[in-house]
Protein backbone atom coordinates (compact mmCIF):
# COMPACT_ATOMS: atom_id res chain seq x y z
CA UNK A 1 0.00 0.00 0.00
CA UNK A 2 1.47 3.33 -1.28
CA UNK A 3 0.14 6.73 -0.20
CA UNK A 4 -1.13 9.02 -2.70
CA UNK A 5 1.05 11.60 -0.99
CA UNK A 6 4.13 9.86 -1.13
CA UNK A 7 4.32 9.92 -5.08
CA UNK A 8 3.05 13.45 -4.95
CA UNK A 9 5.53 15.14 -7.70
CA UNK A 10 4.53 18.87 -6.42
CA UNK A 11 6.20 17.89 -3.09
CA UNK A 12 7.27 21.27 -1.37
CA UNK A 13 10.61 21.71 0.06
CA UNK A 14 10.53 20.30 3.50
CA UNK A 15 10.79 22.35 6.50
CA UNK A 16 13.42 22.40 9.94
CA UNK A 17 10.10 21.38 11.53
CA UNK A 18 9.30 18.14 9.57
CA UNK A 19 12.60 17.04 10.60
CA UNK A 20 12.31 17.79 13.89
CA UNK A 21 9.34 15.83 13.60
CA UNK A 22 10.62 12.77 12.27
CA UNK A 23 12.74 12.49 15.22
CA UNK A 24 9.35 11.53 17.54
CA UNK A 25 9.85 14.43 20.02
CA UNK A 26 7.45 13.58 22.53
CA UNK A 27 8.88 10.10 22.63
CA UNK A 28 12.32 11.78 22.75
CA UNK A 29 11.61 13.58 26.21
CA UNK A 30 11.01 10.16 27.94
CA UNK A 31 14.63 9.00 26.17
CA UNK A 32 16.08 12.12 27.49
CA UNK A 33 14.65 12.34 30.65
CA UNK A 34 15.43 8.68 31.46
CA UNK A 35 18.86 8.73 30.38
CA UNK A 36 19.41 11.97 31.96
CA UNK A 37 18.23 10.13 36.21
CA UNK A 38 20.47 7.60 34.99
CA UNK A 39 23.58 10.05 34.78
CA UNK A 40 22.28 11.95 37.58
CA UNK A 41 21.90 9.14 39.94
CA UNK A 42 25.32 7.51 39.32
CA UNK A 43 27.65 7.44 42.07
CA UNK A 44 30.81 9.58 40.91
CA UNK A 45 30.93 12.42 39.12
CA UNK A 46 31.55 13.78 35.51
CA UNK A 47 32.24 17.12 34.09
CA UNK A 48 29.11 18.78 33.60
CA UNK A 49 29.72 19.52 29.62
CA UNK A 50 30.56 15.86 28.76
CA UNK A 51 27.28 15.24 31.07
CA UNK A 52 25.62 17.34 28.48
CA UNK A 53 27.47 15.73 25.08
CA UNK A 54 26.38 12.45 26.78
CA UNK A 55 22.87 13.24 26.81
CA UNK A 56 23.02 14.86 23.70
CA UNK A 57 24.01 11.73 22.22
CA UNK A 58 21.06 9.81 23.80
CA UNK A 59 19.05 12.30 22.30
CA UNK A 60 20.61 12.46 18.92
CA UNK A 61 21.08 8.84 18.32
CA UNK A 62 17.42 8.13 19.46
CA UNK A 63 16.06 10.57 17.05
CA UNK A 64 18.13 9.35 14.13
CA UNK A 65 16.64 5.83 14.81
CA UNK A 66 12.80 7.01 14.74
CA UNK A 67 13.63 8.94 11.74
CA UNK A 68 14.81 5.78 9.98
CA UNK A 69 11.38 4.18 11.80
CA UNK A 70 9.60 6.28 10.04
CA UNK A 71 11.49 6.21 6.61
CA UNK A 72 10.86 2.42 6.38
CA UNK A 73 6.99 3.08 7.74
CA UNK A 74 5.73 5.53 5.88
CA UNK A 75 3.73 3.29 4.17
CA UNK A 76 1.99 2.41 6.93
CA UNK A 77 2.16 5.37 8.48
CA UNK A 78 -0.30 6.68 5.80
CA UNK A 79 -3.28 3.91 6.57
CA UNK A 80 -3.52 4.62 10.39
CA UNK A 81 -5.40 7.06 11.55
CA UNK A 82 -3.31 7.73 14.35
CA UNK A 83 0.07 8.41 11.83
CA UNK A 84 -1.33 9.97 8.59
CA UNK A 85 0.23 13.30 9.52
CA UNK A 86 3.48 12.38 10.00
CA UNK A 87 5.67 14.36 7.44
CA UNK A 88 6.52 11.51 5.14
CA UNK A 89 2.51 10.38 4.63
CA UNK A 90 1.55 13.59 4.69
CA UNK A 91 3.68 14.77 1.73
CA UNK A 92 5.92 17.15 3.37
CA UNK A 93 9.66 15.65 2.53
CA UNK A 94 10.98 12.77 0.49
CA UNK A 95 11.72 9.24 1.94
CA UNK A 96 15.37 9.50 0.93
CA UNK A 97 15.62 12.46 3.00
CA UNK A 98 14.09 10.85 5.97
CA UNK A 99 16.80 8.08 5.41
CA UNK A 100 19.63 10.13 4.73
CA UNK A 101 18.86 11.64 8.05
CA UNK A 102 18.69 9.44 10.03
CA UNK A 103 21.86 7.75 9.17
CA UNK A 104 23.38 11.11 9.82
CA UNK A 105 22.09 11.48 13.00
CA UNK A 106 22.21 7.87 14.12
CA UNK A 107 26.19 7.76 12.84
CA UNK A 108 26.82 11.50 14.55
CA UNK A 109 25.69 10.15 17.81
CA UNK A 110 27.69 7.05 17.95
CA UNK A 111 31.02 8.98 16.69
CA UNK A 112 30.53 11.51 18.98
CA UNK A 113 29.46 9.92 22.11
CA UNK A 114 32.88 7.83 21.37
CA UNK A 115 35.54 10.26 21.34
CA UNK A 116 33.52 12.43 23.96
CA UNK A 117 32.87 10.02 26.61
CA UNK A 118 33.54 6.24 25.94
CA UNK A 119 33.56 3.24 23.75
CA UNK A 120 31.31 1.51 26.16
CA UNK A 121 28.46 4.01 25.51
CA UNK A 122 29.28 4.34 21.85
CA UNK A 123 28.81 0.57 21.26
CA UNK A 124 25.58 0.76 23.57
CA UNK A 125 24.09 3.56 21.89
CA UNK A 126 25.07 1.70 18.82
CA UNK A 127 22.94 -1.49 19.75
CA UNK A 128 20.07 0.55 20.36
CA UNK A 129 19.92 1.92 17.46
CA UNK A 130 20.25 -0.62 15.64
CA UNK A 131 18.05 -2.88 17.76
CA UNK A 132 15.15 -0.47 17.63
CA UNK A 133 15.58 0.76 13.37
CA UNK A 134 16.17 -2.75 12.56
CA UNK A 135 15.52 -5.51 15.10
CA UNK A 136 12.15 -3.84 16.34
CA UNK A 137 11.23 -1.97 12.75
CA UNK A 138 12.21 -4.30 10.22
CA UNK A 139 12.03 -7.74 11.98
CA UNK A 140 9.59 -8.04 14.69
CA UNK A 141 7.28 -5.36 14.19
CA UNK A 142 5.31 -6.96 11.41
CA UNK A 143 6.10 -10.81 12.11
CA UNK A 144 4.89 -11.23 15.28
CA UNK A 145 2.18 -10.32 18.29
CA UNK A 146 5.48 -10.46 20.79
CA UNK A 147 6.99 -7.44 18.85
CA UNK A 148 6.84 -5.09 21.51
CA UNK A 149 7.95 -7.41 24.51
CA UNK A 150 11.10 -8.42 22.91
CA UNK A 151 11.58 -4.40 20.83
CA UNK A 152 10.91 -2.84 24.04
CA UNK A 153 14.41 -3.11 24.84
CA UNK A 154 15.69 0.01 22.55
CA UNK A 155 13.73 2.48 24.41
CA UNK A 156 15.40 0.96 27.80
CA UNK A 157 19.11 1.80 27.00
CA UNK A 158 19.02 5.36 27.62
CA UNK A 159 19.44 5.03 31.70
CA UNK A 160 22.00 2.76 31.25
CA UNK A 161 23.76 4.80 28.63
CA UNK A 162 23.61 7.55 31.06
CA UNK A 163 24.70 5.63 34.25
CA UNK A 164 27.76 4.14 32.48
CA UNK A 165 29.13 7.75 31.06
CA UNK A 166 29.39 8.81 34.68
CA UNK A 167 31.05 5.15 35.51
CA UNK A 168 32.59 3.48 32.66
CA UNK A 169 31.91 0.31 33.90
CA UNK A 170 28.35 -1.97 34.20
CA UNK A 171 27.07 -2.84 37.36
CA UNK A 172 23.84 -4.50 38.34
CA UNK A 173 21.78 -0.97 38.93
CA UNK A 174 21.89 -0.05 35.08
CA UNK A 175 21.13 -3.77 34.34
CA UNK A 176 18.54 -3.32 36.81
CA UNK A 177 16.98 0.93 35.41
CA UNK A 178 17.40 -1.37 31.85
CA UNK A 179 14.84 -4.11 33.51
CA UNK A 180 12.42 -1.85 34.87
CA UNK A 181 12.04 0.18 31.59
CA UNK A 182 11.71 -3.42 29.20
CA UNK A 183 9.14 -4.49 31.66
CA UNK A 184 7.33 -1.23 31.69
CA UNK A 185 6.85 -1.12 28.02
CA UNK A 186 4.58 -4.48 27.34
CA UNK A 187 1.94 -2.64 29.35
CA UNK A 188 1.99 0.52 28.48
CA UNK A 189 2.01 0.04 24.92
CA UNK A 190 -0.69 -2.45 24.85
CA UNK A 191 -2.96 -0.20 26.81
CA UNK A 192 -2.11 1.95 23.53
CA UNK A 193 -2.59 -0.77 21.27
CA UNK A 194 -6.33 -1.69 22.95
CA UNK A 195 -7.97 1.84 21.98
CA UNK A 196 -5.85 1.61 18.40
CA UNK A 197 -6.50 -1.57 17.34
CA UNK A 198 -8.10 -1.24 14.94
CA UNK A 199 -5.46 0.90 12.76
CA UNK A 200 -3.09 -1.60 13.33
CA UNK A 201 -5.51 -4.38 12.36
CA UNK A 202 -5.86 -2.31 9.30
CA UNK A 203 -2.44 -2.17 7.86
CA UNK A 204 -1.53 -5.53 9.40
CA UNK A 205 0.48 -5.39 11.85
CA UNK A 206 0.23 -8.06 14.14
CA UNK A 207 -0.38 -6.43 17.37
CA UNK A 208 -1.52 -8.47 20.21
CA UNK A 209 -5.04 -7.46 20.81
CA UNK A 210 -5.14 -8.15 16.84
CA UNK A 211 -3.74 -11.22 16.90
CA UNK A 212 -4.90 -12.67 20.44
CA UNK A 213 -7.76 -10.61 21.25
CA UNK A 214 -8.39 -7.93 23.92
CA UNK A 215 -9.31 -10.02 27.20
CA UNK A 216 -5.64 -12.19 25.86
CA UNK A 217 -4.32 -8.23 25.97
CA UNK A 218 -5.23 -7.61 29.23
CA UNK A 219 -4.71 -10.14 31.02
CA UNK A 220 -0.97 -9.79 29.31
CA UNK A 221 -0.88 -6.24 30.60
CA UNK A 222 -1.88 -7.65 34.45
CA UNK A 223 0.80 -10.23 34.31
CA UNK A 224 3.34 -7.64 33.15
CA UNK A 225 2.42 -5.03 35.68
CA UNK A 226 2.15 -7.73 38.72
CA UNK A 227 5.92 -8.19 37.55
CA UNK A 228 6.91 -4.70 37.75
CA UNK A 229 6.08 -4.09 40.78
CA UNK A 230 8.66 -6.09 42.54
CA UNK A 231 11.26 -5.58 39.88
CA UNK A 232 10.93 -1.87 40.30
CA UNK A 233 11.62 -2.21 44.23
CA UNK A 234 15.02 -4.13 43.18
CA UNK A 235 17.06 -0.78 43.48
CA UNK A 236 16.30 -0.53 46.88
CA UNK A 237 16.61 -3.92 48.07
CA UNK A 238 20.10 -4.35 46.73
CA UNK A 239 20.90 -1.01 48.32
CA UNK A 240 21.79 1.27 45.78
CA UNK A 241 18.64 3.63 46.34
CA UNK A 242 17.53 4.30 49.54
CA UNK A 243 14.70 5.25 51.58
CA UNK A 244 13.12 8.04 48.96
CA UNK A 245 13.08 5.82 45.91
CA UNK A 246 11.80 2.70 47.71
CA UNK A 247 8.58 4.55 49.31
CA UNK A 248 8.14 6.29 45.86
CA UNK A 249 7.91 2.93 43.79
CA UNK A 250 6.54 1.40 46.45
CA UNK A 251 3.53 3.83 45.92
CA UNK A 252 3.92 4.61 42.28
CA UNK A 253 3.75 0.45 41.44
CA UNK A 254 1.04 0.31 43.82
CA UNK A 255 -0.57 2.36 41.67
CA UNK A 256 0.22 1.04 38.29
CA UNK A 257 -1.15 -2.13 39.56
CA UNK A 258 -4.46 -0.85 40.60
CA UNK A 259 -4.71 0.08 37.43
CA UNK A 260 -3.71 -2.43 35.45
CA UNK A 261 -6.14 -4.61 37.53
CA UNK A 262 -9.19 -2.57 35.94
CA UNK A 263 -7.64 -3.01 32.67
CA UNK A 264 -6.86 -6.44 32.95
CA UNK A 265 -10.68 -7.28 34.97
CA UNK A 266 -12.43 -4.94 32.50
CA UNK A 267 -14.88 -6.33 29.70
CA UNK A 268 -14.80 -4.61 26.48
CA UNK A 269 -16.67 -1.63 26.46
CA UNK A 270 -18.21 0.70 23.84
CA UNK A 271 -16.27 3.47 21.59
CA UNK A 272 -18.14 6.55 23.30
CA UNK A 273 -16.68 5.22 26.80
CA UNK A 274 -14.02 8.03 26.86
CA UNK A 275 -12.85 6.94 31.04
CA UNK A 276 -11.35 3.37 29.46
CA UNK A 277 -9.05 1.98 32.32
CA UNK A 278 -6.72 1.39 29.37
CA UNK A 279 -6.35 4.87 28.25
CA UNK A 280 -5.96 5.89 32.38
CA UNK A 281 -3.34 3.38 32.54
CA UNK A 282 -1.78 4.49 28.88
CA UNK A 283 -1.74 8.42 30.35
CA UNK A 284 -0.24 7.43 34.06
CA UNK A 285 2.66 4.62 32.51
CA UNK A 286 3.94 8.18 31.12
CA UNK A 287 3.92 10.00 34.26
CA UNK A 288 5.08 6.74 36.23
CA UNK A 289 7.90 6.56 34.59
CA UNK A 290 8.76 10.41 34.54
CA UNK A 291 8.04 9.61 38.72
CA UNK A 292 10.02 7.14 39.32
CA UNK A 293 12.92 8.07 37.56
CA UNK A 294 13.07 11.26 39.11
CA UNK A 295 12.31 9.69 42.36
CA UNK A 296 15.70 7.74 41.64
CA UNK A 297 17.87 11.04 41.12
CA UNK A 298 15.76 12.75 44.17
CA UNK A 299 17.18 10.05 46.53
CA UNK A 300 20.64 10.35 44.86
CA UNK A 301 21.05 13.62 45.88
CA UNK A 302 19.35 13.87 49.18
CA UNK A 303 22.60 11.23 50.03
CA UNK A 304 25.02 13.81 48.62
CA UNK A 305 23.22 16.85 50.32
CA UNK A 306 23.34 14.54 53.77
CA UNK A 307 26.81 13.96 53.22
CA UNK A 308 26.34 9.97 52.63
CA UNK A 309 27.44 9.40 49.11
Amino acid sequence: MTAPHLLAPDRLPAEWRDFFALTKPRVMTLVIFTGLCGLLAAPGHIHPVLGFVAILCIAVGAGGAAALNQWWEADIDAGMKRTQKRPLPSGKMERTSARDFGVALSAASVIVMGLAINALCAVILAVSIVYYALVYTVWLKPRTPLNIVIGGGAGAFPPMIGWLAVTGHITLMPVVLFLIIFMWTPPHFWALALFVQTDYAKVGIPMLPVVAGERATRRQILGYSVLLLPLTLVPWWIGGTGVIYGVAATVLSIGFLALAMRVGLRARTGDDDRMKPEKQLFAYSILYLFALFAALVADRWALILGGHA
